[in-house]
């Protein structure tokens, strides 16, 4: 760890992390502020004298979103020459050294599987090294130190990795192959959230239900290997906690096992997300899924007979190579019969290493975004009608805070992860469980009624 170091020019140690992509991402930047804790932070950059820019690599994009931000920084370290920028996440790990030759004004390129070793790299950066640090080392599934932002909702991440090697997706080669934590580290972690006055907890994985899937006998202690539902169980037992989320699940390993665990414990929530991706067979063939559509539906339509109540969204991506404007339809078609409560709907962008970046047929931007258009528009009708009947219902909420856009009202979610907005006297409802009478409602979220 660094000790006393001083940097040039500077007396102070400012540290801000900008944060692009997914709740890992978000995890990852935590770690980063943990690892770094004789560091205070800040949001604005031109205060700070070290920057880390948290990547996603997904979309093309997220990617340009980041190219711009070090075309600004770059011109606060003219003014400041002892300001070092660092490149972390998934685009550090998939592009790596021509970052450095790309950028002259980055000091760091550091993937999120070597994050632990950020203290020891530093020191090397201020001595006026450009380092590159990427790879997969056995060391990176090790429980380190998080300086956490909301201290009442947290997220944990039980499994790294991926072996799914879908035909558009990165992750596999950003963030390897899959590695599951030990259970007793994840539970330790929740504890002492708990301790800290965390309410809820996400498990995070990129396939969070192959949770345990590289565990041999040996390696939990002597006993046979743990697999996703007995981690639930296990959080589930832990006293103070109240509520249990997890994403992200793949359908072709949604187990009528993992159903009927979910159904049995009263802190996992009712809130599934379930990417579908596409409602073709020709398209999900191509994109790797492992699954039909009509498996999908049947899943869903078990999951709703077995889980009442229960909210599920869904990612879905337009414009993937080949796709038809019968392939589309299929996808409308789809999304109108399941009746998602939201969808998280993408333009298909080939990323370097996938398959799909090589097929023939890729579609031209302009029928990636009529598609998308008309996509969003039938989700956004669905959701807002799904949200319309849960008005005059009671649902408990666990207060989060205040709308950040409207200070009156205050926000908070229901166990189906509904946002919910309602007025209250009083900011010692933060942090509680209430209960409030829905009064309204939109596509995005509904209004309460505090009760």
């Amino acid at each position: 760890m660094m000790k006393n170091l001083k940097f040039p020019g500077q007396q102070d140690k400012i540290l801000n992390v900008i944060t692009f992509g997914c709740q890992m991402n978000k995890y990852d930047s935590e770690t980063i502020a943990g690892l770094l804790q004789d560091y205070s932070l800040t949001d604005k950059p031109e205060e700070a004298n070290l920057i880390l820019i948290n990547t996603c690599a997904v979309r093309q994009h997220a990617e340009d979103k980041v190219y711009s931000l070090i075309g600004r920084l770059s011109l606060i370290k003219k003014d400041n020459p002892d300001l070092k920028i660092g490149i972390c996440g998934c685009m550090a790990e998939q592009y790596g050294e021509n970052l450095l030759k790309r950028f002259s004004v980055l000091d760091l390129v550091i993937g999120p599987d070597n994050i632990y070793k950020l203290p020891d790299l530093l020191q090397e950066i201020y001595k006026g090294k450009r380092i590159v640090s990427i790879g997969h080392p056995a060391e990176s599934v090790r429980s380190l130190p998080t300086k956490r932002v909301d201290k009442i909702k947290a997220y944990v991440p039980i499994v790294l990795g991926c072996n799914n090697y879908c035909s558009y997706c990165v992750v596999p080669w950003t963030r390897g192959n899959i590695r599951s934590r030990e259970p007793q580290e994840i539970l330790n972690e929740i504890k002492n959230l708990v301790n800290s006055g965390c309410q809820e907890v996400t498990l995070l994985g990129q396939n969070v239900n192959d949770y345990g899937c590289d565990f041999k006998d040996s390696q939990i202690s002597g006993l046979k290997p743990i697999d996703f539902c007995k981690l639930l169980i296990m959080v589930n037992e832990l006293d103070g906690l109240k509520r249990i989320r997890f994403i992200t699940s793949h359908p072709k390993n949604f187990k009528s096992e993992l159903i009927n665990t979910i159904s049995q414990l009263q802190k996992v929530c009712e809130y599934i997300h379930l990417p579908l991706q596409s409602g073709s067979n020709k398209i999900l063939k191509l994109m790797n899924r492992g699954y039909t559509v009509e498996f999908y539906q049947q899943l869903v339509e078990d999951i709703r007979q077995k889980i009442p109540g229960v909210s599920i969204t869904t990612d879905l991506i337009v414009g993937f190579p080949g796709e038809e404007e019968e392939d589309f339809n299929q996808t409308l078609k789809a999304v109108e019969e399941i009746r998602f409560d939201s969808a998280f709907t993408f333009k298909f962008s080939p990323r370097p290493n996938t398959l799909s970046a090589t097929y023939p047929d890729q579609l031209t931007s302009e029928v990636k975004q009529n598609r998308l258009e008309r996509l969003i528009a039938v989700t956004s009708r669905i959701a807002k009608e799904r949200n319309s009947r849960l008005i005059e219902k009671i649902e408990e909420i666990l207060v989060e805070g205040r709308n950040p856009k409207d200070t009156s009202f205050f926000m908070g979610r229901t166990r189906t992860d509904k946002i919910v907005f309602f007025k209250a006297s009083t900011d010692s409802l933060i942090g509680k469980m209430v209960k409030v009478k829905i009064i309204g409602s939109g596509t995005f979220s509904l209004k309460g009624e505090l009760l």
